[in-house]
């Protein structure tokens, strides 16, 4: 009977080990995804930020043009990829405690509060910024608003390409969410 009380707390202890392992992965896991979040929203704000085309009109004196600050949305967006970012470079140095302590429940709770208020001033920015890209591309006839994409492409194209940066960060913080969840309902 001791042999086999032996060998049952011989395998709680590897179980445990396992469990602490994996718990350590996915705070380094959770870590990287922070930083690939920092560069996602980070590469959409200065895309969007720094977009701008000017066309000449008839002469070269007057002169259309298009920048993401005429427009109140892509500023917006510009604000909340910003906001997102400096958020998760914050964000880092809770990541690296769990690396270091893995078992801390009480902060990964903080986490995942944020975390998901973060996904949604993101998921806000970037969905309001994509209705205008594709009233730019689209165009809507009975508003009597036209397609100026055909015009502006550089500029339509700068946009549409910080959009695909701001969705790759709203997947990331989802991604960071789950993993935050799954690791503390293992936990407890």
């Amino acid at each position: 009977m001791a042999a086999a009380g032996v060998e049952l707390g011989a395998k709680d202890g590897g179980s445990a080990l396992r469990t602490h392992g994996a718990t350590r992965g996915v705070a380094i896991l959770d870590f990287i995804l922070r930083l690939v979040g920092i560069v996602a929203t980070l590469a959409s704000a200065i895309a969007m930020a720094t977009t701008n085309e000017s066309l000449p009109f008839f002469t070269q004196f007057i002169r259309f043009r298009a920048k993401y600050n005429d427009l109140p949305t892509f500023t917006f967006f510009v604000a909340a990829n910003s906001v997102v970012c400096a958020y998760l470079v914050l964000s880092l140095a809770l990541s690296i405690f769990h690396i270091i302590r893995s078992g801390a429940q009480n902060s990964r709770v903080v986490l995942i509060f944020f975390d998901t208020g973060m996904l949604a001033l993101l998921s806000a920015g970037a969905s309001a910024a994509a209705a205008i890209v594709y009233l730019a591309h689209k165009g809507n006839r009975r508003a009597n608003w036209f397609a100026i994409c055909q015009q502006f492409n550089s500029f339509c194209q700068r946009t549409s390409g910080s959009l695909i940066g701001s969705f790759g960060g709203m997947i990331v913080l989802l991604l960071l969410i789950l993993m935050s969840a799954a690791t503390l309902s293992r936990s407890r």
